[in-house]
Order: C-alpha cells, then sequence, then structure tokens
C-alpha cells in the first residue's frame, strides 16, 4: 500500500513519518503522476486558502477531486478537513473544496493562533485518549447524516468519516502517537 501525503505547503513531513513508522510507504505528492502512483492521500494541516490555490496553479485540483470522487481514501487533518468539507464558511470566495464529506466547518473557528489548545480526546475504537492539538482549527457546525462522529471535544465533532474519507480539526501529527494514522491505514485494508 502507498499513502501519499500532499507536499505544497503545511506539515507534511510529519505525516509522512508517521505513516512510515507503520511501515507505510509515504511519498510526497505534489505533480498529477505522483498523484496517480498512490492508493490513499494524506491532505495535511496548513492555511487551506494557500493550499487550495497551489492545487489549482499545480493542476492538481481536478486530477484529485476525481480521485476522491471514485472513492479513494484520503485522511484530511486541519486545513486537510476544510479542502474536504462539502460546505466552508469563513472561506475566500475563489476557495474550492472537494466535498468529500458531508460537513460544514468554520475556517478558524476556534480562534486566531494565540487560540490554540491542546485537549485528550475519547476516540471511538481507541482503547485509550489521544492527545490532540489544535492549531486555528476548523470548528464543525454541520454534520451530515451519513457521517460518524469518531470524537468530540466539548460536544463538538472533531474527527469523523464518511465512507473513504477521515477528517479532523486537529494534527495527529505534532504528536508521536502514530494511533490514527493506523486507523487510516486500517481502514485502507478493511475496504
Amino acid at each position: 500500500m502507498i499513502v501519499g501525503v500532499l507536499a505544497l505547503q503545511g506539515a507534511f513531513a510529519l505525516h509522512q513519518q508517521r505513516l512510515r513508522d507503520l511501515g507505510v510507504t509515504a511519498p510526497a505528492v505534489r505533480t498529477h503522476a505522483q498523484l496517480d502512483d498512490v492508493d490513499a492521500l494524506v491532505v495535511p494541516g496548513g492555511e487551506s486558502t494557500t493550499m487550495s490555490h497551489l492545487l489549482r496553479t499545480n493542476e492538481l485540483f481536478e486530477p484529485l477531486a476525481k480521485r476522491l470522487g471514485d472513492g479513494m481514501p484520503v485522511f484530511g487533518t486541519c486545513a486537510g478537513m476544510i479542502l474536504c468539507a462539502s460546505q466552508v464558511e469563513d472561506g475566500r470566495p475563489d476557495q474550492r473544496s472537494f466535498a468529500a464529506i458531508d460537513i460544514t466547518v468554520r475556517r478558524n473557528g476556534y480562534g486566531r493562533q494565540l487560540a490554540s489548545f491542546e485537549a485528550d480526546l475519547d476516540v471511538d475504537a481507541l482503547a485509550e485518549s489521544f492527545h490532540a492539538v489544535f492549531i486555528r482549527a476548523p470548528r464543525v457546525e454541520r454534520v451530515g447524516t451519513d457521517v460518524e462522529v469518531l470524537a468530540e471535544h466539548d460536544g463538538v465533532p472533531v474527527l469523523l468519516r464518511q465512507g473513504a474519507c477521515t477528517v479532523s480539526s486537529f494534527h495527529p501529527e505534532l504528536t508521536p502517537d502514530g494511533r490514527l494514522h493506523q486507523m487510516f491505514v486500517d481502514s485502507i485494508r478493511e475496504s
């Protein structure tokens, strides 16, 4: 199995390391040809409007939209969640998303950089809590009926899954805990 990591902007190298720690081949994806060579993709955190722009200028938006529409598994974290969402509040008018998961998110929904925080989350399917790092995190405001909520913080969904798409409001790559990456890899193997 090859799980690519979108490497246009953001903390992609840490995602690659978490996946490699699990024995998964995790190349950087910057081109259409590289996207064609992967079985699944991690879309990391970063700045969602910048990532949306870079996807267009690198001619990756349409090929990635097609792969996601065809069911390629994706794990979107923070800005990656925004890019995977069906609706984005407080985005730029030219910002696009893939509508890979039926949620509405608000960019920087928890506040600016100074409002960043950490929290221990109870995650479905994990025996022990997961320490999550929220940095300028998106806030989920609506969850579609077919979306599974895997974890919440203060009653707000922060880890969700619908079909082949998993998203988190936080940055799981910023801790040495690889369990969420393992959960994503396992979901690919089971499908």
